[in-house]
């Protein structure tokens, strides 16, 4: 089984809100689409699908075009595709049993009815539900009914696959081992897939390549892991959990508030030189586990400020003042919201307790220029 390439402009305008996005993947390729709620990610697969009529664009697999529009306009009906659209519920035939259901797809197909019942003992054993074929749906867990999905799904031998956010209603565990089993069974069927999610561990791990959608369009694309690195928005250096902070160039410094930077210091690699355009919006990316906080005692904000002042003339490169906007809780500790500029500083919870920091304090909070990349903003 070998998925087929898939080429598609998707341009949907509805209820005041327009979708224009392009998507393509070789055959066997998985592709991510990463965005917000409400970026238009199930919106994109939903037309990928069928279920959306395109207002322009095209949609394409292998030899066949599946929609195109405004004109000549062209859409066949999702049932005749060949793509099959999986979301978080996995709508499985309630009164089949898992066997049943997972052996619909084939028999549908025409499939003779001994290598349909055959093929889906087969996927069963695949996704590790051998020996639970004659329950029915309401006798699986949540995360065995998704298994039953992903089976019947890949059981049709799809020419692509459309996975829409399909592991956000599963506990933490479950959609750790379901992720596993999907990237396996993707690799093993070299199945072209389109996977919608906002999870940056769902890209990692299915995917060979990301397509970032914010407010309806494509901000950034390229390989999973590139994408990751190089954030070229807030949203994906949030779920890569990195610092993107934009700041402008001039006479070889970079500066952003009160965060100053010398061009040299962050090495070659940085992307930056004394010959830099003056004011080049430039996007200073690092790690909130690389940044040092200092709580500043007793001092108000307005105290601290004549502080800064004093001591600006001093202060090394790297070093600035900020102000705590917010506390929140991590699996490791406590990341502290600053402002000026917006960065963001992860400590242990007993370090964060230890400070006594609270909203609106002030803090000094430096980072090493080695661990500042630099890259167009």
């Amino acid at each position: 089984m070998t998925g087929e390439a898939l080429d598609a402009r998707v341009v949907v305008v509805r209820h005041g809100f327009t979708l224009d996005a392009a998507v393509a993947a070789q055959p066997g390729e998985v592709v991510a689409v990463m965005g917000p709620s409400g970026a238009g990610k199930s919106t994109l697969l939903a037309a990928l699908a069928g279920l959306v009529p395109l207002t322009d664009g095209h949609v394409r697999l292998g030899e066949r075009t599946l929609d195109a529009a405004p004109r000549p306009r062209a859409h066949v009906t999702p049932s005749k595709r060949g793509v099959v659209l999986l979301g978080q519920d996995p709508r499985l035939f309630p009164h089949l049993t898992a066997h049943e259901n997972v052996a619909f797809g084939p028999l549908a197909r025409g499939v003779d009815r001994t290598v349909a019942h055959a093929e889906a003992d087969e996927w069963l054993w695949r996704v590790g539900l051998a020996g639970r074929g004659a329950r029915r749906p309401a006798q699986l867990s949540g995360g065995q009914q998704q298994r039953v999905a992903i089976a019947r799904a890949l059981a049709t031998s799809p020419a692509a696959l459309l996975l829409d956010e399909p592991l956000t209603s599963l506990d933490t565990e479950t959609a750790a081992d379901i992720r596993a089993m999907v990237r396996e069974q993707l690799a093993a069927t070299r199945t072209t897939a389109v996977v919608a999610t906002h999870d940056a561990v769902d890209s990692i791990s299915l995917a060979d390549r990301l397509v970032v959608v914010e407010e309806g369009r494509v901000t950034q694309s390229g390989p999973v892991r590139e994408v990751l690195a190089t954030p070229a928005s807030r949203f994906v250096a949030a779920v890569s959990g990195l610092n993107r902070v934009v700041g402008t160039v001039e006479s070889g410094r970079w500066t952003s508030g009160g965060l100053v930077l010398e061009a040299g210091d962050a090495g070659p690699a940085a992307g930056l030189s004394v010959g830099s355009p003056a004011g080049a919006a430039t996007a200073a990316v690092f790690s909130p586990a690389a940044v040092r906080l200092e709580p500043i005692d007793g001092a108000t904000w307005t105290g601290a400020l004549r502080l800064e002042a004093s001591m600006s003339l001093t202060r090394p490169a790297g070093e600035w003042l900020g102000r705590i906007v917010r506390l929140e809780q991590t699996p490791a500790g406590v990341r502290v919201r600053t402002a000026g500029p917006e960065v963001a500083v992860d400590l242990p919870a007993d370090r964060a307790a230890a400070a006594g920091l609270v909203p609106g304090a002030p803090v000094r909070l430096r980072i090493d220029p080695a661990d500042v990349r630099f890259i167009p903003a």
